[in-house]
């Protein structure tokens, strides 16, 4: 082990106990406007890795020098940062969610409940299982815009925000796992394991449908005496007032968009295809900007950012968690695999998993199946969760969402997950 490395995983560990203390900084903020710039910059959860990430670049230029801090930075790979942003953006325009809402709205009205709880449902059941198909990002993404004004708003309960977020992030996690593309953690060892479509569904699919599903009703039910409409016309129902004030979009402008969403999610591993797209879809929307609202890119900005600085601290983690994961039986590496998710990243600890020369089909399952269930405890336990963090906070008190509120929300439904996963 390299001085380096063990700095690396000190500050790896600073930007964790930063990501449990962002709330308190927001806190601050609202008790001291003298200092409060610094303080929303503090508590700002997706700016955290990025921060401590720097912070290891200049230690690593100040000691080793600064082409071995540059040749490091630049050996690291950032295309799912790249593309988190650029399908962010493309998912969360207008003509894309205006179409998944009017889809819906018109299923919602099939179901023997109110609309805005068939809506809620919906957006923590259905939209988390299509991250099999459109990504997992993409997937959080939709869900978030949908749920914003019916459940992450005030006047809502803060505990039942918090079990509502926990179940959207650990349905947004299992749900990616019906293919072989969609779920980051998936994606680093369908190839080096053999694993397809076919026996992704077959052997982790249905059960994370179940699970999804379960964990959505439970939640709903809980939500129920607590959602209402805007209006007795269900089409109000919205997740921004733009919408509500702007034209109609026209059919062929949603289809170019949805096209535009296909094509990023198609051309998802060539970052110079994929944001080729992204600037023709800025061209397009600059040019039809009436059927547009304004575009999330800050707030897709930000989560590039978390997940590139996640990118450079945890490639220097690999020493201490490698051997970890070798050492575990298969039971024991299942509970490992959910808890190690916590704190690092699922995506980087299945490609731990992959190194493994002769690991069992057994010790593959469950190293997936603990992965993609501890996916949902905390921000940075799977990619798409600072998407739905920076996209909801600020429908939580002093517009910031606590780690510990999201861990304890987060535990029943990952017990759920745990319960499908290991027993059936």
């Amino acid at each position: 082990m390299q001085n380096i490395e063990l700095i690396g995983a000190i500050l790896f560990a600073l930007a964790l106990l930063h990501t449990f203390a962002a709330k308190s900084f927001e806190v601050l903020a609202h008790r001291h406007p003298r200092h409060a710039g610094l303080f929303h910059l503090l508590g700002e959860v997706e700016v955290v890795f990025g921060f401590w990430a720097f912070i290891l670049i200049v230690f690593m230029a100040l000691t080793n020098g600064g082409q071995t801090a540059i040749a490091y930075a630049e050996s690291r790979h950032y295309t799912e940062p790249l593309f988190v942003f650029t399908v962010m953006v493309v998912a969360a325009s207008r003509p894309v969610l205006e179409a998944v809402q009017q889809l819906l709205l018109a299923l919602s009205h099939k179901l023997p409940v109110r609309t805005e709880v068939a809506l809620a449902w919906f957006g923590l059941a259905l939209v988390p299982l299509t991250g099999s198909l459109i990504t997992e990002p993409a997937a959080m993404t939709l869900a978030a815009l949908m749920l914003a004004p019916l459940v992450f708003r005030r006047g809502m309960p803060e505990p039942l925000k918090y079990a509502a977020l926990g179940v959207l992030f650990v349905n947004v996690s299992i749900g990616g796992t019906l293919t072989s593309y969609a779920a980051p953690p998936v994606l680093m060892v369908a190839a080096t394991w053999q694993w397809d479509s076919a026996f992704m569904a077959s052997t982790f699919g249905w059960k994370a449908a179940l699970a999804v599903v379960i964990n959505a009703t439970v939640v709903s039910m809980l939500l129920r005496p607590h959602l209402r409409g805007k209006a007795a016309n269900d089409d109000s129902i919205t997740a921004t007032a733009t919408i509500d004030k702007a034209p109609p979009v026209p059919l062929a402008v949603t289809l170019i968009h949805l096209a535009f969403l296909a094509g990023v999610v198609v051309f998802g591993h060539h970052p110079v295809l994929f944001l080729g797209l992204f600037m023709l879809f800025l061209g397009f929307t600059s040019a039809y900007q009436r059927y547009q609202s304004p575009l999330i890119i800050k707030e897709a900005l930000l989560v590039g950012f978390f997940l590139a600085g996640l990118v450079v601290l945890g490639g220097m983690q690999q020493w201490w968690l490698q051997p970890i994961v070798e050492s575990l039986s298969p039971l024991a590496l299942f509970f490992g695999a959910t808890a190690l998710t916590a704190i690092t990243d699922n995506a980087a600890l299945t490609y731990l998993g992959s190194l493994i020369d002769g690991i069992s089909p057994q010790a593959q399952y469950m190293l997936m199946a603990g992965a993609v269930t501890g996916g949902g405890l905390t921000v940075i336990a799977n990619a798409p969760n600072p998407a739905g963090v920076a996209l909801l906070r600020r429908g939580f008190n002093d517009e910031s969402i606590g780690m510990a509120g999201l861990l304890l929300g987060a535990l029943a439904p990952t017990a759920v997950a745990a319960a499908a996963f290991l027993l059936l």
